[in-house]
């Protein structure tokens, strides 16, 4: 059996979707193979003018997606774990408070990180991809509560209306200030790729609002006038700007296998605006690029699952088993362990991130101080030399004994004895 049919034994939905570009190789290497035989050379007189630095890293790409589909295939008896363990880890994240994961690079310590009280995580994806499901999927692993009202709202149509217009901010848990989600309006498609630039730089750079309207720019006049009604309705825009500290990507995967099977021009055009928005510079901190949750897995078997997940990975850079996760929206223990280390990849990555204290304010810190140890000791010696001061006045000037009156003698010759 050749190589060709053991993956197509082993892997068919790997090489029944080949992308064009490996069917096109293959067939240079079946020609190169021929044009060999032909010649009578055999693949050792041939190596160095045939073997291309490109076609390497083809073949080493090639291999690493084979390798990539077969660890997700085996994730699944990895992923049940038992009861305990599941509870162990949620207490992780439940204990968590920003900064307890920072790691202590570059001789720094916690002191010497800008540490808030809350660390903020953002979603962003296209319409539809599931990001208000997410947020309510989360909250109910992360708060134990299976029968837990839905949080957000969440579209059952995403052909009908626009989805989130508002941004929504969800303490998880609900009780708990460290951690806080924020759903988002969904991105456009490719051709307002500018316009999703313009919303993701507003949010990374000056912050986010709970209850802030998102208008864009392409945004009819019909729709401006609703949302802006509903903005007065609404009335509740907090005061409080949090920094965005880690970003978590949400798409659609039954989109996505859609778009690798060529099911139409729509479905590739939205991927498309998946790779270049993900990409956006604004969304990455330094080299770390967001955290991928691919969501509708419900609605797809399990090798179509391992397939869009390895297929995603290669679009993004990323690697499809540490930094990309599979959240259906269902109950079951795989779930909740996919949800547990998402987040805490995501707080991990949140924690490292944190921007170190000014070195102006650290400057104004220790010049406050060093002026307020001045001012103290000045007080003090004050104090000590008025205290001085009034001592010596006192032995200066002593007070003046009062005189106590002299009684007088007793005349006895007045005294008149009575018998």
């Amino acid at each position: 059996m050749d190589e060709g049919s053991c993956l197509e034994e082993n892997f068919p939905l790997l090489s029944s979707h080949s992308s064009p570009a490996l069917r096109d190789n293959l067939g240079l290497q079946d020609e190169d193979n021929r044009m060999k035989a032909e010649n009578g050379l055999t693949c050792s007189e041939t190596d160095e003018e045939i073997i291309h630095p490109s076609r390497v890293d083809f073949e080493v790409n090639e291999r690493r997606r084979v390798i990539n589909y077969q660890e997700i295939l085996q994730c699944c008896d990895e992923l049940k774990i038992h009861s305990k363990d599941l509870k162990r880890e949620k207490q992780k994240i439940l204990r968590y408070k920003p900064g307890a994961w920072i790691e202590k690079a570059g001789g720094l310590k916690i002191s010497d990180y800008d540490v808030p009280k809350t660390t903020c995580l953002l979603l962003v994806g296209p319409r539809g991809s599931g990001k208000s499901s997410l947020i309510n999927r989360i909250s109910k692993v992360v708060e134990d509560d299976r029968f837990a009202p839905a949080r957000a709202q969440e579209s059952y149509n995403s052909l009908l209306g626009d989805g989130t217009s508002f941004l929504q901010e969800y303490m998880i848990p609900r009780y708990s200030n460290s951690i806080c989600l924020y759903d988002t309006r969904s991105l456009s498609d490719n051709s307002e790729k500018d316009e999703n630039i313009r919303m993701l730089k507003s949010w990374m750079t000056k912050g986010v609002h709970h209850g802030e309207l998102v208008v864009r720019k392409t945004d009819n006049q019909r729709l401006r006038k609703s949302l802006k009604g509903k903005a007065h309705k609404k009335g509740y825009l907090s005061s409080k700007t949090r920094k965005v500290n880690f970003v978590i990507y949400v798409v659609n995967g039954l989109l996505v296998l859609k778009a690798m099977e060529n099911d139409g021009a729509l479905e590739t055009q939205c991927v498309q605006s998946i790779v270049s928005t993900f990409n956006c510079p604004f969304l990455s901190f330094k080299d770390d690029k967001p955290v991928l949750v691919f969501t509708h897995g419900d609605l797809l078997s399990f090798s179509e699952r391992a397939l869009v997940r390895e297929h995603l990975g290669t679009l993004l850079g990323i690697p499809p088993t540490k930094q990309i996760f599979d959240i259906p929206d269902c109950d079951c223990p795989a779930t909740e362990s996919a949800i547990i280390r998402m987040l805490r990849y995501s707080l991990a990555h949140a924690d490292r991130h944190f921007p170190q204290r000014s070195k102006v304010m650290d400057k104004v810190h220790k010049m406050s101080l060093s002026l307020y140890m001045i001012l103290l000791i000045l007080g003090i010696g004050i104090a000590i030399g008025w205290a001085q001061n009034t001592e010596n006045r006192r032995v200066q000037f002593p007070r003046p004994k009062q005189k106590v009156p002299k009684s007088k003698p007793i005349e006895w010759h007045k005294i008149r004895h009575i018998w």
